[in-house]
């Protein structure tokens, strides 16, 4: 069997166990009472289930189980092997902390306390970025320094995911974009296994956004974020940072570059006005764009559009065929979205 074939098995069945399961995840969630109940920082004005991530961390690891009985994980090199099973074993784990904050309310220290402890643990299991590559130096190896640099990028990118999460189908959206571009990008290196994850992931969260999409049926809640941040900053690891060359390393970057960049804005902007990192408000991009007068809508579509967009530049950088024409496209795509969007603001 073509190993092409693996990749779309992944997604499709990612896909359906979603699309099946979601509705019955939400009526458990209404039964026992599991909501999240409108506020001051919220956007819905009803109470929602957030239980969503449910089904996406399913759906990721019921297909990839199918996958690895069929054979798709089949001749990988035992570090291949022990990586893979890194990746879904931290990703149980960071679902699992997400779902104790979902029904718990865990506080943000000791949410990130244990978020240390499971990226700590997918370092040691080979999710861990080992060496840099400088254009004028070659290959560095960062030794004691692996550990630190590979915890900060793995639950930096958990919480810049959970922190966009904020409008109806934002991060399962602009998640399934990034998938999709890494699934093509980790073909392209010759990197089977991590592409067999993104296409599993992929397959979960555009599936969940028939569900997500505005208007929203149900949220994903932090289990569903805290699992597709992980596995994004994972799949970025062991598919593109672990091979010696500049545009491999930086690739994982430039997908992930709207969540990275609204992240870091924000904690830059907190601690300028002497707020703590973790302390909520309205200064992420898509409090911004609706604050200009954007649509709930317009302002989802404005940031897949940027994300598809900064997409298609990684794929330029990592040269797969006809990126150009596709990073035209995006950049078109783009270019007519920034239009409509001043637009609206100019009228609002």
């Amino acid at each position: 069997m073509p190993a092409q074939i693996y990749h779309l098995i992944a997604f499709l069945v990612a896909a359906v166990v979603v699309l099946w399961t979601t509705p019955d995840v939400r009526n458990i969630g209404i039964k026992s009472g599991r909501v999240d109940r409108p506020g001051d920082r919220k956007i819905h004005d009803r109470p929602m289930v957030r239980l969503g991530g449910v089904s996406i961390f399913a759906g990721t690891i019921i297909s990839l189980l199918i996958v690895w009985w069929m054979g798709g994980f089949g001749n990988l090199p035992p570090e291949k092997e022990w990586q893979v099973w890194g990746v879904t074993l931290g990703g149980l784990g960071f679902f699992l902390i997400g779902l104790a904050d979902d029904l718990l309310s865990l506080s943000p220290l000791g949410r990130l306390l244990i978020q240390v402890i499971v990226a700590a643990g997918a370092w040691k299991a080979g999710v861990s970025i080992d060496f840099i590559t400088v254009p004028t130096m070659g290959i560095v190896d960062l030794n004691w320094l692996s550990l630190p640099i590979t915890v900060i990028w793995l639950v930096g990118m958990v919480n810049a995911i959970n922190w966009i999460d904020g409008l109806d189908g934002l991060a399962a959206g602009v998640s399934g974009i990034a998938a999709v571009v890494m699934l093509l990008v980790s073909l392209f290196m010759h990197q089977p296994a991590a592409a067999l994850i993104a296409a599993a992931l992929a397959g979960a969260a555009l599936g969940f956004l028939r569900y997500n999409f505005n208007p929203a049926q149900i949220f994903m809640g932090d289990g569903g974020s805290y699992f597709m941040g992980f596995t994004l900053a994972a799949v970025g690891v062991i598919g593109l940072v672990k091979i010696p060359a500049f545009t491999a390393v930086i690739l994982p970057y430039l997908i992930l570059a709207v969540p990275i960049v609204d992240m870091s804005a924000v904690i830059l902007s907190r601690l300028r006005r002497g707020k703590l990192p973790w302390v909520a408000d309205k200064r992420h991009l898509h409090h911004r764009l609706l604050q200009a007068g954007l649509s709930h809508r317009w302002t989802v579509l404005f940031i897949y559009s940027l994300t598809l967009w900064v997409g298609s530049l990684a794929l330029v950088v990592a040269g797969v065929p006809s990126s150009v024409a596709y990073a035209c496209g995006a950049t078109s795509l783009l270019s007519y979205v920034v239009w409509r969007v001043w637009k609206l603001s100019q009228q609002k």
